[in-house]
Order: structure tokens, then C-alpha cells, then sequence
């Protein structure tokens, strides 16, 4: 099962160069630096934000106070050279320079598939800067508007070269002022994602698209209406898709998604879409819904992504402080689906730098939370094999906690994962699925922890697994 490793290139490849005092692209990092990243439990690296970004792009950024707030805030030492533009207004699909260039990035994937990882890119298919070259050369990929439109609403529009194309944006937010909006109808826009996601696809093993359900024919026109022309036969990814894999046939598709179109966009082709319900439930919700969540048809989980960050969300160590985190990540990592981790996480960083800076505010390392990351990753590689089933948990008259138990079993090498997805201690029993448990003596033994418990295979089956945690605490279970 994946499991994707998210770095954000321009700020790693900057401590690094401080780090070794020299500076440091993409084709000279140390080897004990991709060691260090291939850690145990991984198997991915995005390289986040390599392609070159855009000069206009950048130039709008500084003249807007909004976002030079969110830049001070992230980073308060914060200087001018400190920006560079945002990783998603992309003048062009091609390495910027100062992260070593094409050749930097093939050293790249050539040192992670040298350690058995994968390599992931994003594209963003939904906008490009003001500066690419599509504005000149390809315009009908974009959407057009008028000299009206820019003087009613000049903050959705923007001219260049004589043009007024649309500013980028989804439908519920204020247009995106430093990139230009692509038409997800246009039949030159289809053939030009094609040929540029196979220009990826020659570089890497898989691809993550920005925003994906934004070029969804119903979500597009419901966003752009009569502007885009009318909506073709066919969906933006169902023709996007199989046409790169004529040629990569085994190129990883990602989806960043939104608005529970994940389903709708693995029936379009892609293999993992983000689980944002999830997500959103283990911070704010609590283990009832999250259970309900975990119901959902098996082929459907395996297509999704789960995550407690990543560089458009908030730091874990900053929304689950403590055991909170703990719990939540021994969830995201043993359950079916990819598993996204973000750089950073691991040591317990808590601010999360805006994509348009280079450096971020140096943060002590959690020592506490590097251990149990470094504990996690290969326990949940061990555990994920198999089939997965999520188990009912039960319990008394007069006490009725276990419904703030999560539970589930891998049964490939027989695996239990338990948590206490609550703020108070709970209790329950868990009946365990495996009949031959019946009339012998069992060993649990706790990855995490390495304690273990001897039980009876005839309890274990009837009433089951006598579980007690703390708040926010867990078990993940090697039974033999």
C-alpha cells in the first residue's frame, strides 16, 4: 500500500544547503540524506513544488497585503527574499534552475529508486501563471473574458498581450489574482494536459493534481457556465487519463478532492483521492462518526488517502497537541488506502510555511514524537496486509465507553489495531474474527510498545478481547 512522504523541496533543499555549507540541489544531496528519508514504512516522496514559478506571479503576491500578513505571520523575520512565488502559479513545467534543473531531478529519482521509493509531482490542472506560455500560444485553452468583464470585476480578470483571460479560481472563493484560469471544456486543453502529464510521467512514478474535481464537467460549469462553451461527451479525466496511461500505463494518479467527489473521481480513473472526511472527523468529531466513516464499501478505502497534514492544512502538532496526535496517527497509518505524511510532522513542527516561501522558522524537535513516528511507520507496514475488517466493539449495562473504541484486524499475519479516539478512558470487548482461535493460547504483542499479553483463544472469540485505554491511547496487536 502507498505510503507517500511529502517534502517541500525549495525549503528542504535550503536547510540542507545550510546545513552542509555549500548550496544543495536536487542532483547533490548527500546519500545520508536520502537515507534519512527512505526511512522504514515509506515506499513514496512527493517533491513538492518543483517546477519553475512564475516572475508575474510573484509580483502580484508582493502587492497583496493579505497574503504578505499570512508570510509574517508564518515566518516573522520574514524578507523579501524569502518569497519566491507560489509552487501552484507554474510558468512551466519544467525543474526550476535552482533546484538543479531536470538532470538534478532525474539524480533524484534515481538515488529514491536506488532505496526501493517511488517519486510523485504535482500538476495543477485547473489554472497557470499569468507568464505561460500558453497565453500566447495556446489562448484557447483558457477562459477568455472582456474589456467589460476587467472594468466590472477587476479582481476576476486580468489582460495580458492584448488578451483578458479569467483569473483562476474555485466556486466558492474569491478568484485567485496571480494565475489565469484553463477551460476544462476546451479540446486543445485536453490534448495539452495529456501531452504535459506524459512529459511528468517521463520524469516520475506518479503524479498529484491539484484541485482535481475542479475540471469535473458538472462542477465546471456550475463554475464557469456559458463562458466555458458547452460541456463535452465526455469528463475531463475520463479523457485524460487512459490517453496518458497509453503511455505510462503505471503512473500513479492522486487526487487532491474536495466536496466528497472522491468516489466519482476513482470511477474517473484516479487511484487515491484525499479522505478529507476523515480527516475532518478525527479533529473535530469523534469516534462514532469516524466508525461510520470506516464503513464505507472496502474497494472505496482503498482508494483513499489519509492523512493528519499536509502543506494546505494546518501542522498535527498544532490541532492534535499530545496523545491526541498519537491516536489519530496510529489511525490514518493501519488503515486501507494510501497514508500521507509531511515533512516536518514527525519532529512535531506546528507552523506550517505558505507555498510561496523558501525558508521557515527554525522549531525544537520533538524527541518524544520523532520515537513513536519512528516506531509507527514500519509497525504499520508490518500490520497492512491482508484483509482488513472493522470490528464491533461492546460492552455493559452500566458502562457504555467502548463506543469510543475504533477497532479493526489485518488477518494476512493476523494484526489488531485498537484506539481510544476520546479525552476519557474507555473500556470494551472485542470478539475477534478468527474461529481457530478456539480452545489454545495466545500471545498479543504490542508493536508500539513491545509489551504483551497472554489471553485464551476460547475468550478471545466469546465475549472477546477485554480492552481498557486511557484517553487517546492505543494498541496495535501482533497475535500469535
Amino acid at each position: 500500500m502507498t505510503v507517500i512522504y511529502e517534502i517541500n523541496t525549495l525549503v528542504w533543499l535550503g536547510e540542507l544547503s545550510g546545513r552542509y555549507g555549500r548550496p544543495v540541489t536536487l542532483g547533490d544531496v548527500p546519500g545520508e540524506v536520502w537515507d534519512e528519508v527512505a526511512r522504514p514504512g515509506l515506499d513514496t516522496v512527493w517533491l513538492m513544488g518543483v517546477w519553475e514559478r512564475s516572475p508575474a506571479g510573484l509580483r502580484i503576491a508582493l502587492r497583496d497585503e493579505s497574503l504578505l500578513a499570512s508570510f509574517r505571520a508564518a515566518l516573522p523575520d520574514l524578507t523579501e527574499a524569502d518569497i519566491t512565488g507560489s509552487a501552484y502559479c507554474v510558468r512551466d513545467y519544467t525543474v526550476a534552475k535552482n533546484l538543479g534543473g531536470p538532470a538534478g531531478l532525474a539524480e533524484a529519482r534515481a538515488q529514491l529508486a536506488a532505496r526501493g521509493m517511488k517519486l510523485i509531482l504535482d500538476y495543477v490542472p485547473n489554472h497557470i501563471a499569468p507568464d505561460h506560455p500558453w497565453l500566447t500560444d495556446r489562448p484557447d485553452c483558457l477562459i477568455r473574458g472582456t474589456a467589460e468583464n476587467l472594468a466590472r470585476t477587476p479582481g476576476a480578470f486580468v489582460e495580458t498581450g492584448g488578451r483578458i483571460y479569467a483569473n483562476g479560481r474555485d466556486p466558492y472563493f474569491a478568484p485567485w489574482q496571480d494565475v489565469v484560469q484553463l477551460n476544462a471544456f476546451s479540446e486543445e486543453l485536453r490534448t495539452a494536459t495529456v501531452d504535459t502529464l506524459v512529459s511528468i510521467g517521463d520524469q516520475a512514478d506518479g503524479v498529484r493534481c491539484d484541485m482535481a474535481m475542479l475540471l469535473m464537467n458538472d462542477v465546471f460549469a456550475k463554475t464557469w457556465g456559458d463562458r466555458a462553451g458547452s460541456p463535452p461527451a465526455e469528463d475531463f479525466w475520463p479523457y485524460v487519463i487512459p490517453r496518458v496511461r497509453e503511455r505510462h500505463p503505471d503512473l500513479l494518479f492522486v487526487a487532491e478532492a474536495y466536496w466528497d467527489l472522491e468516489w466519482a473521481l476513482q470511477h474517473q480513473g484516479f487511484d487515491h483521492c484525499y479522505d478529507k472526511r476523515l480527516y475532518d472527523r478525527l479533529l473535530h468529531e469523534g469516534a462514532e462518526p469516524v466508525r461510520a466513516h470506516l464503513q464505507a464499501d472496502l474497494a472505496y478505502q482503498r482508494g483513499l488517502v489519509r492523512f493528519l497534514e499536509n502543506h494546505d492544512e494546518p501542522r498535527a502538532a498544532a490541532t492534535l497537541p499530545g496523545e491526541r496526535q498519537y491516536a489519530a496517527a496510529v489511525a490514518v497509518a493501519t488503515l486501507p488506502g494510501a497514508t500521507l505524511w509531511h515533512e516536518g510532522q514527525f519532529e512535531g513542527r506546528k507552523v506550517r510555511p505558505p507555498v510561496f516561501l523558501a525558508r521557515r522558522p527554525q522549531e525544537p524537535v520533538d524527541e518524544q514524537l520523532r520515537e513513536f513516528y519512528s516506531r509507527l511507520l514500519p509497525a504499520a507496514a508490518r500490520v497492512r496486509d491482508g484483509d482488513w475488517q472493522l470490528l464491533a466493539t461492546t460492552g455493559w449495562p452500566d458502562n457504555d465507553t467502548h463506543r469510543n473504541l475504533l477497532a479493526w484486524t489485518w488477518t494476512g499475519t493476523r494484526h489488531l489495531v485498537i484506539v481510544n479516539d476520546s479525552d476519557a478512558p474507555a473500556q470494551g470487548q472485542l470478539p475477534l474474527p478468527w474461529p481457530d482461535l478456539a480452545g489454545r493460547p495466545c500471545r498479543l504483542t504490542d508493536l508500539l510498545t513491545d509489551r504483551t499479553y497472554d489471553r485464551d483463544g476460547d475468550t478471545l472469540l466469546t465475549p472477546g478481547l477485554f480492552v481498557d485505554l486511557p484517553a487517546r491511547h492505543s494498541h496495535v496487536l501482533a497475535l500469535t
